[in-house]
This record gives structure tokens, C-alpha cells and sequence, in this order.
């Protein structure tokens, strides 16, 4: 337990020294605090060795040396410059997604509260039926009436029928199962 503690106090006081010296070997703020954070978790696994040596950040400095290096040796074998751009989202789509977004949300708004709350806990928390009816306090055939009828109102709601029958209806980024 000691030796977390002392990794804890480390990282708190040397974070900022380390960082700056990430900075310099990366030259990009985002690049040296991943390169860091990296070399901090290959530490950590090490720590009960590595604190007990005469100079831990001498350490970690050598750690944040190989990650760069390494790091710079996959980027050159990953990334090459290409003169055509690659597939680029065409003009109006994002403006489209937003509007229908938008549409979705107005609709979901109109709906009664319990109806609202039982599509997020399907669609977007993904739950099954008897835990929704758990948390809305009623029976499961309740659950399957109010996402029925919610469903129902916004396949009525204007421009919203391919929305409703699609799968993006609760799009968060997330894939549904």
C-alpha cells in the first residue's frame, strides 16, 4: 500500500517536469501527455522495483525515451501523406443529420414523460423490459403499451417516419447489440 502511495505522491509532483520534457521529445502537447500517460502505466506496473532504485524519474524519463522512439517508428510505418483527401462527408449531410436530430429531439419532447422514459431506457440505455418496469414502477405489458404508443406518436410526427423505423433514432455513438 506504501509504495501506491508513494507512486501517487510521484506522479503528483513530477507530472508537470515529465510533461515538459514529453513536450520537447514530441513537440505536440496531445502527443507528450499520451507519451507520458503511457510511460506512467508501464511504471506503475514496476513501481515496487523502480522506487527502490536511486533515481525513479531518471527511470521514467528512459521509459518516455523508448515510448517516443517507438512511437515514432509505428508512425512512420502507419501514416503516409497521400495527395488526394480521403473520403470526405458531403456538403449538407452534416446540416441534415443535425436537422433530423433536431426533429427527433422536438418530438420526443412532445411525448408524455413516462412514454419519453421508457424509449431512453430502450433505445438508449438499452435496456430489456422487466428492468425498465422496475425502474418506472409498473408491469412489463405497461413498458411494451408506453413504447408502443410512443413509438406510434412519432411515426406520426411530421417527417419522422424513416427516422422512427431506422436505427438511428437514439444514435449516441454507440452500437446496439
Amino acid at each position: 500500500m506504501e509504495d501506491v502511495a508513494d507512486f501517487d505522491t510521484f506522479v503528483i509532483t513530477r507530472t508537470p517536469v515529465l510533461l515538459r520534457f514529453a513536450y520537447v521529445l514530441a513537440g505536440d502537447t496531445g502527443l507528450a501527455e499520451d507519451l507520458l500517460q503511457e510511460a506512467l502505466v508501464k511504471v506503475h506496473k514496476r513501481w515496487a522495483t523502480v522506487c527502490r532504485a536511486d533515481r525513479p524519474e531518471a527511470y521514467v524519463r528512459r521509459v518516455l525515451i523508448n515510448e517516443y522512439t517507438s512511437w515514432r517508428r509505428l508512425r512512420r510505418n502507419t501514416e503516409s501523406p497521400t495527395a488526394q483527401l480521403p473520403d470526405l462527408v458531403p456538403l449538407g449531410a452534416v446540416e441534415a443529420a443535425v436537422a433530423e436530430r433536431d426533429v427527433v429531439w422536438r418530438a420526443l419532447q412532445r411525448l408524455p414523460r413516462r412514454q419519453r422514459a421508457a424509449l431512453v431506457l430502450r433505445y438508449y440505455e438499452d435496456l430489456p423490459d422487466p428492468d425498465i418496469a422496475r425502474i418506472i414502477g409498473c408491469s412489463t405489458g405497461t413498458v411494451r403499451s408506453l413504447i408502443s404508443r410512443a413509438l406510434q406518436s412519432l411515426r406520426r410526427a411530421s417527417g419522422l417516419e424513416s427516422v422512427v423505423d431506422g436505427p438511428s433514432i437514439f444514435a449516441t455513438g454507440r452500437e446496439h447489440q
